[in-house]
């Protein structure tokens, strides 16, 4: 499979499992999981065909492993459902444990936004959680999505030892419902 299309299948997945499943008629379930030939069946009804190898090496390929698929053996396929790991606009409730986190966790941003993370923290906005990478590289690159990249150095573990709670999703992306400027740095 070609790099543009494992990239074209990818955002498709990204769109559909995370923010428009009702755009080509999923329902997911309260934790975001769909069937797997459902999701190829609504796709292909909907002009744009893949294949369970394609969605499969997409899965694999994915350097952010932002889905997993799960689940039983159905005619020799291994895993019969689809998630994306963390993401989501739409309300899923991914049931992941509280964990405690290491002691300092990273946020990557853009200097346009850092008189309102200075104020108010960071905030979920338009998603679930606030996102934090377990290391300044990947926050790297992160931010850079969005310009020159600036690194927010977390306090998580004084965060934790405070009560906040947090998440981590199958792909090592910590999760936490807002982060209070207190624990914010820009530089560690």
């Amino acid at each position: 499979m070609d790099e543009r299309r494992t990239v074209k299948v990818s955002k498709y997945l990204s769109k559909h499992l995370r923010h428009q499943p009702e755009r080509i008629g999923l329902t997911l379930d309260e934790n975001g999981w769909v069937p797997v030939e459902e999701l190829l069946h609504a796709a292909a009804r909907h002009g744009f065909a893949f294949s369970r190898a394609e969605l499969d090496h997409v899965v694999a390929a994915n350097d952010k492993r932002r889905f997993t698929i799960q689940g039983g053996v159905q005619g020799g396929i291994e895993g019969d459902r689809i998630r994306a790991n963390q993401g989501h606009t739409v309300a899923v409730d991914l049931d992941l444990p509280p964990a405690e986190p290491p002691a300092y966790l990273y946020h990557g941003t853009v200097a346009r936004v850092m008189d309102a993370i200075r104020a108010e923290g960071l905030r979920p906005m338009s998603r679930h959680h606030v996102h934090l990478s377990p290391d300044r590289e990947t926050a790297t690159r992160v931010g850079a999505r969005r310009g020159r990249p600036l690194v927010l150095t977390v306090d998580a573990g004084a965060m934790h030892r405070a009560g906040h709670v947090f998440r981590v999703s199958a792909n090592g992306v910590w999760l936490a419902d807002a982060v209070p400027p207190e624990f914010l740095r820009l530089r560690d």
